[in-house]
């Protein structure tokens, strides 16, 4: 790697910041689901209220892995990834054709 060029990360400042979110998200739906003052649970904070939270933080965390990082996410540039190809021109037909060698016929 040469000493001018700076590493691509693949998240930006955005994305880590709904990564972190959504895990807190994620540890309040954890959190709600065992603070339910019912039996094993099952009183609307452990049934509903704490998967509500868990599934919003699943979709947060998505989003935070697909989402584009801002214009801020610091881009690698190198002569091997914005150097273009030079165009080509067309080969030109040959003058005569080329005479393909005959293969020897056996008889028995």
């Amino acid at each position: 790697m040469e000493p001018n060029t700076t590493p691509r990360f693949a998240f930006g400042p955005r994305n880590y910041r709904l990564m972190f979110i959504g895990l807190a998200v994620l540890a309040a739906g954890f959190i709600t689901m065992t603070l339910d003052s019912e039996e094993y649970g099952e009183g609307f904070m452990g049934i509903t209220l704490g998967p509500i939270l868990l599934a919003i933080g699943f979709v947060i965390e998505f989003w935070a892995i697909m989402a584009r990082p801002g214009a801020s996410a610091p881009v690698a540039q190198d002569t091997a990834t914005t150097s273009t190809v030079p165009s080509q021109p067309t080969p030109a037909a040959p003058a005569t054709p080329v005479a393909t060698p005959q293969a020897p016929t056996y008889k028995r």
